[in-house]
C-alpha cells in the first residue's frame, strides 16, 4: 500500500475532515481508496486507487494481481465456453493496464481499450463520452473492426463505477452499432448510489440484453450538501496561497508557504498559524539551502518553482527555464534499448490477441535482464514509471523486475493528463506532483501533464518507459519530464516502446473523381448559385417510417436514427399561420444575427470563406450568410451542404472533395443553432479522425451559428434562444430535401450520404419566400449589425457549456439518465415535437411569442408543457425516457403514466 496507509493514518482522512465526505463500503474499500481534490466543475474529489498504479506507486505485483483476480472471476461467472468468445474493452487512459490484466485473467479474451490518441490509417470503431472526466472524448480504433463484430459477451473494465453514466454511454454507442446478448462490467470499486444501482438493470432491459457487475470492493460516497463548492474553494484557496509562495503561478523562486489550517479538533494536519511546523507524524523533509523553510499540511507542487517538497527524504529543484546544455538537470539519463518484438503491439489502443500475449510472455525475461543490468549497483528503490495510457507494458515489465531483482524494492505507477491538487499530509493521497509539459504531440494541443507520489520519494532510480510517439524534444527539453525526473532520483533510465502502428488494411481503392455536388432545380428548391449539395440523392428510394415506429427502434438499439426518414409533418393551416406571424416578427433580429456571424467570420476566419453548411439545419443560414457577404461586400462566397451524422460523423468523402477543390483553411462549417453542443463535439472528433486516416489538414472543425444559446462555440450572431422561423418546418423550409441518410446497403464507401428531394411537396415550400423575408431586411439592420459585430469581436466568447451543463442536470432531475433524449433550446424542442416521439416540454415562466408554435404543436399531440422558474433555455423537449408504442400510445400522443 501506499505510505499513508503504511502510517497508520488513511489517505482520506484530510479531505474528510474538511468537506464532510465519507466513504462507506465494505472492509476492503478504505485500504484501496484514498481521497483527494481537483479542479473539476463536476466534482471535486477524486477517488485514488491504491492499487491501479496511476497516482500511487505500488507493488507492481499488487497492481497486475488486482486486475487479473477481476478477470478470473469474469471466467468463473461466464464459464469457460462463453469466456473463449469475450472481449475485453478497458478505459482510457486510467484503465488501459487494469483492462489489460483483466484480459489475462479471463483467459483467450482479446483486449482493446478506447484512446484520446487518433491514429492515421485507422478508422473509428465507435466511440463515446466520459462526461465527468477532464477529457471526456473517447475514440474505438481497433485494427481488426470486426473485434467488435459477434455476439460473444463483452467485458468493460473501469477503474471506478461511480453514476454508471460512462458504461451506459458506451453500451448504448456499441449496442446501436454492434448488439449482444450480454455485457459484463468490472471495477475495482463499485461506489453507485441506490439511486444509480437499479439504473443498469432498467437499460438492460431497455436493450434486450444481459449486464452483469463484477467489483473488488463496493461502498458509497456520501456527500454532504454544497461539497462540490466547498471543494472549488479550497483548491482555488490553495492555489492562490501557492501561487503567492512561489508556486507554479508565480514567477518568485520562493517566499513564504502557505498551510490550510486543520479543521478543529484534528491531529491529522499540523497547527495552522506557525511557519516551519510540521506534524510529529508527517516526513522529515529537507528544503535545498536558502529556501522557505518547509511546512506541513501543505500542498507541494515539486518540479516548479519554488520550493519542491517531497513525501519523505530530500528533494531538489528542477529546472524552471531554458539552460545551456551543460547544465541541463538530468545529466544521468541512460536509454535502454528494450529490444522489443518486432510487429509486437504496445497495448490494447488496435488491439492485443492471445497470441501477442504468448509473444510478450516469451520476450519479457529478456528485456527485463536489460532493464536490470542498467540499474545502479547499489539501487535499493526504484519506480517503473509508465505513460499516461501506456500502462501495461511497463506494468509487466515492473512486475517481472519485482520478480528477478533481488534485494530491490520495485513500484509501479504512470503519468497522467488528469491535474490533482498535492498537499503534503499523511492523511491525503496526492502528497507531491511533478509537473511537465506534453511531450507526444496530443490532437487536442499542448498542455501540463503529471507524476504523482514520486518528487521526494527517495527512488535510488526511476526507469521511464514510454512509446516512440512521445519520444519527443519535449520529452527532452530542460522543462520536460526527464528533467523533472532527475531533480528527484539520481539515476533515470529511458525505454522505449515502438508505437504500434497497424498496417495497411485490405480496402477496396477509393475512387479518383468523386460527383460533383447536387443543384436545384435538379435537387433542390434552392437556386443553383445558392448552394451545392454534396450528397446523392434517394429520392426514389422509399426511406420514411411513422415516428413511432422509429422512436422504439431507435431507443432500443435495433436502428440508427440516421437510416430512416421520419414522415413529413404537413402543417395545419393554423400552424402555417404562426409560422407566417413568427416570420414577421422575427425578420430582421434573424437578419441582424446573419449579419454579425458572417462579419465575424470575415474578420476572423477568412476574408474569402466558403461556407460548408450542416444540411438540413445549418442550410438555410448558410444561404443567409452567403447573401449578406453578397449585399455589404460584393463577395460571391461558394456556399456547400454537406452531412454529419450523430455517433458516425461528418461525411469524409465531402470532406475530400471540399480538399480537392477549395483550401481546408478557408472552409467555415455553418449551422443553424447549438443545443447542448452534440453537433459541436462529434465535429472535432470526425475533423480529428479525418486528419489522422487521410493525413489531410486545415478544416476548423470551429461550427459558426446563427444562435448560441447553449454556449458551445466562439462564432454566433447571438446567444438568446428565440424563435428561428426555419426551426418550424422541415423540408418545406429547408429547400425540399430532407434529413441525411446513412445506411450500409445505401452509401458505400465511396459515397456521399444521402438525401430526398420532396417535389411532390412544391405547393407547401417557403423555402425561398423564408430566404427573402429576411433578406429585405438587410439594409435596415446595417448599423446594428456593425454594433453588434464590433461588441462580439471585442468581448469574451469562450464557450462555457452551460447548455450541455443544463442538459445533464434536466437529465437526472427527470429521471431520464440519456443527454440524447434532452432537447434543449426552441429550435430542438420544435424538432423534437415534428418527429419523435415527445414525453414533455419545459417552457421558461413568462416565454410568450416565441413558444406559440410550441404549444399548439404540444396541443396537438397531446404532450403537457410543464413552466419552470430557472430554466437556461426557453424551452427544452423530453423525448419520451421508456418509448414504446404500448407505454405511449400507437399514434405517438402521451399517456400519463
Amino acid at each position: 500500500m501506499n505510505k499513508a496507509v503504511n502510517d497508520g493514518v488513511w489517505s482520506g482522512s484530510w479531505v474528510a475532515e474538511r468537506l464532510g465526505v465519507r466513504l462507506e463500503g465494505d472492509d476492503e474499500l478504505t485500504g484501496m481508496l484514498g481521497l483527494a481534490l481537483r479542479r473539476n466543475p463536476k466534482r471535486a474529489h477524486l477517488l485514488v486507487s491504491n492499487v491501479l498504479g496511476k497516482h500511487v506507486p505500488q507493488s507492481p505485483s499488487v497492481v497486475y494481481s488486482a486486475g487479473f483476480a477481476l478477470g478470473r472471476r469474469v471466467r468463473e461467472l461466464l464459464g469457460a465456453e462463453e469466456a473463449a468468445r469475450a472481449v475485453v474493452l478497458g478505459y482510457a487512459e486510467t484503465a488501459t493496464g487494469l483492462g489489460h490484466s483483466v484480459a489475462d485473467g479471463v483467459g483467450l479474451a482479446p483486449y482493446l481499450h478506447s484512446t484520446r490518441r487518433p491514429v492515421a490509417g485507422v478508422a473509428r470503431a465507435g466511440g463515446f463520452e466520459e462526461s465527468h472526466s477532464h477529457a471526456t472524448s473517447h475514440l474505438l480504433l481497433p485494427e481488426d473492426p470486426a473485434l467488435l463484430v459477434g455476439d460473444g459477451p463483452l467485458v468493460l473494465v473501469d477503474d471506478e463505477f461511480s453514476t454508471g453514466n460512462t458504461v451506459l454511454n458506451t453500451v448504448r454507442d456499441l449496442h446501436e452499432r454492434y448488439p449482444r446478448r450480454r455485457y459484463v462490467v468490472v471495477a475495482l470499486v463499485d461506489m453507485r448510489s441506490a439511486a444509480d444501482a437499479g439504473r443498469l438493470a432498467e437499460f438492460a432491459g431497455e436493450i434486450g440484453a444481459r449486464v452483469d457487475l463484477v467489483a473488488a470492493a463496493t461502498g458509497t460516497v456520501r456527500l454532504p450538501e454544497g461539497v462540490l463548492e466547498k471543494g472549488q474553494e479550497l483548491v482555488a484557496r490553495y492555489e492562490a496561497e501557492s501561487a503567492g509562495a512561489g508556486g507554479p503561478s508565480s514567477a518568485a523562486p520562493s517566499g513564504p508557504i502557505a498551510r490550510f489550517p486543520a479543521p478543529p479538533n484534528s491531529g491529522a494536519a499540523a497547527e495552522a498559524g506557525r511557519e516551519g511546523d510540521r506534524p510529529s507524524s508527517g516526513p522529515a523533509v529537507e528544503a535545498d539551502p536558502g529556501s522557505t523553510p518547509p511546512s506541513s499540511g501543505l500542498a507541494v507542487e515539486a518540479g516548479q518553482e519554488g520550493n519542491p517538497l517531497g513525501a519523505r527524504g530530500t528533494a531538489r529543484s528542477a529546472p524552471t527555464g531554458p539552460q545551456p546544455e551543460d547544465e541541463r538537470a538530468h545529466p544521468h539519463v541512460t536509454r535502454v534499448d528494450l529490444h522489443w518484438p518486432p510487429g509486437l503491439p504496445d497495448g490494447g489502443r488496435h488491439g492485443f490477441s492471445p497470441a501477442h500475449r504468448t509473444h510478450l510472455e516469451d520476450a519479457l525475461p529478456a528485456m527485463t535482464a536489460r532493464l536490470a543490468e542498467a540499474l545502479p549497483a547499489d539501487a535499493r528503490s526504484v519506480l517503473v514509471l509508465g505513460f499516461e495510457e501506456l500502462m501495461y507494458a511497463p506494468l509487466r515489465l515492473a512486475r517481472e523486475l519485482e520478480q528477478v531483482a533481488e534485494g530491490v524494492e520495485v513500484r509501479y505507477s504512470t503519468t497522467t493528463r488528469s491535474p490533482v491538487l498535492a498537499v503534503d499530509d499523511p492523511g491525503y493521497a496526492i502528497r507531491t506532483r511533478l509537473v511537465f509539459p506534453a511531450h507526444d504531440t496530443p490532437a487536442d494541443g499542448p498542455g501540463e501533464r503529471y507524476a504523482y507520489n514520486v518528487a521526494g520519494a527517495g527512488f535510488d532510480a526511476v526507469i521511464a518507459v514510454v512509446d516512440s510517439v512521445a519520444d519527443t524534444p519535449e520529452l527532452h527539453a530542460p522543462d520536460g519530464l526527464l528533467a523533472r525526473l532527475s531533480a528527484h532520483a539520481p539515476q533515470v533510465l529511458l525505454a522505449v516502446v515502438p508505437s504500434y502502428v497497424p498496417g495497411p488494411l485490405a480496402l477496396p481503392e477509393r475512387h479518383p473523381m468523386l460527383p460533383e455536388p447536387l443543384r436545384g432545380p435538379a435537387f433542390s428548391s434552392y437556386a443553383p448559385e445558392e448552394v451545392g449539395w454534396l450528397l446523392q440523392d434517394l429520392s426514389d428510394v422509399t426511406l420514411e417510417a411513422p415516428t413511432e415506429e422509429r422512436e422504439e427502434a431507435i431507443q432500443s438499439g435495433g436502428a440508427h436514427y440516421a437510416e430512416s426518414l421520419p414522415v413529413e409533418y404537413q402543417p395545419s393551416e393554423q400552424y402555417q399561420e404562426l409560422f407566417q406571424a413568427a416570420l414577421a416578427e422575427s425578420a430582421a433580429r434573424l437578419a441582424q444575427a446573419a449579419g454579425a456571424v458572417t462579419e465575424i467570420v470575415l474578420a476572423e476566419r477568412s476574408p474569402r470563406p466558403v461556407l460548408v453548411s450542416l444540411a438540413r439545419a445549418g442550410t438555410p443560414v448558410g444561404v443567409l450568410m452567403r447573401r449578406w457577404a453578397q449585399f455589404r461586400h460584393g463577395l460571391e462566397l461558394p456556399h456547400y451542404a454537406v452531412s454529419i451524422v450523430r455517433g458516425r460523423g461528418i461525411d469524409a468523402n465531402a470532406l475530400r472533395w471540399l480538399a480537392a477543390h477549395h483550401d481546408p483553411r478557408d472552409v467555415v462549417f455553418v449551422d443553424g443553432w447549438t443545443g447542448k453542443g452534440a453537433i459541436t463535439r462529434e465535429l472535432t472528433a470526425a475533423i480529428r479522425e479525418f486528419e489522422a486516416s487521410d493525413g489531410i489538414t486545415g478544416f476548423d472543425p470551429e461550427i459558426a451559428v446563427l444562435a448560441d444559446p447553449g454556449s458551445c462555440v466562439r462564432t454566433y450572431g447571438t446567444r438568446e434562444d428565440y424563435l428561428i422561423p426555419s426551426a418550424c418546418l422541415n423540408s418545406t423550409v429547408s429547400g425540399l430535401i430532407s434529413r441525411t441518410v446513412l445506411r450500409a446497403d445505401l452509401v458505400g464507401p465511396h459515397d456521399y450520404h444521402g438525401a430526398k428531394f420532396y417535389r411532390e411537396l412544391a405547393g407547401a415550400d417557403v423555402s425561398v419566400a423564408f430566404l427573402d423575408a429576411v433578406s429585405a431586411r438587410f439594409a435596415e439592420v446595417v448599423d446594428a449589425v456593425d454594433a453588434t459585430a464590433k461588441e462580439l469581436l471585442s468581448g469574451d466568447r469562450e464557450p462555457t457549456w452551460e447548455g450541455w451543463a443544463a442538459v445533464e442536470r434536466i437529465s437526472e432531475e427527470y429521471g431520464i439518465h440519456d443527454v440524447n433524449l434532452v432537447k434543449p433550446g426552441v429550435g430542438e424542442t420544435t424538432r423534437v415535437l415534428l418527429r419523435r416521439v415527445p414525453w414533455k416540454i419545459l417552457a421558461r415562466a413568462g416565454a410568450g411569442a416565441d413558444l406559440d408554435h410550441v404549444r399548439l404543436l404540444a396541443e396537438q399531440r397531446g404532450v403537457p408543457v410543464e413552466e419552470v422558474a430557472e430554466l437556461p433555455y426557453t424551452c427544452v423537449g423530453l423525448i419520451h425516457p421508456k418509448y414504446t408504442r404500448g407505454a405511449t400510445g400507437a399514434d405517438g400522443r402521451a399517456v400519463n403514466l
